[in-house]
């Protein structure tokens, strides 16, 4: 079984980190079984492609403009997700975009996908986090874990 989860996001544009931070905070956090890659995917794109073919589950967690109020979480399963791409709501969402069409085409897409999503309140140069997007983390990682167990993966936290 091959499970993934991928943080995406740019560091350096406060709010539009929360899904590195996330992925960083999950491996601090929990001890995941070795079929569960956790990767920081960063601003990257097609980089991505090998990492992410065939995976049974994929969990993208990411910075996302749904129009909701600061800190509003979201989660998009299965064929949710490459729709909610189509629209560019964050710098680096076209590389993603263009990794789950490919994925498609090689016929090498997740069997299972799942997108959790964070309204941000801040966009502009920094490399802190809002307090309010901050504080979604422990939310973040317990969906992130739900996904997870859902599939059958035992997760435990760290003590």
């Amino acid at each position: 079984m091959k499970v993934v989860v991928l943080g995406v996001g740019n560091t350096l544009l406060t709010d539009e980190g929360i899904g590195v931070r996330a992925v960083e905070a999950l491996q601090e956090r929990y001890l995941l079984p070795p079929e569960v890659n956790v990767i920081d995917g960063g601003t990257a794109g097609m980089e991505l492609l090998e990492s992410l073919e065939d995976a049974d589950k994929l969990i993208i967690i990411d910075c996302v403009r749904v129009g909701q109020p600061p800190a509003s979480l979201i989660r998009r399963i299965d064929d949710e997700v490459p729709q909610f791409f189509r629209t560019k709501i964050s710098p680096h969402q076209l590389g993603i975009s263009d990794v789950l069409a490919a994925l498609r085409l090689r016929e090498r897409f997740p069997r299972h996908l799942a997108l959790i999503g964070i309204q941000p309140k801040d966009l502009e140069t920094g490399i802190e986090l809002t307090p309010e997007v901050a504080a979604t983390i422990p939310e973040v990682l317990a969906m992130a874990v739900e996904e997870l167990r859902n599939f059958g993966i035992v997760v435990r936290e760290k003590h």
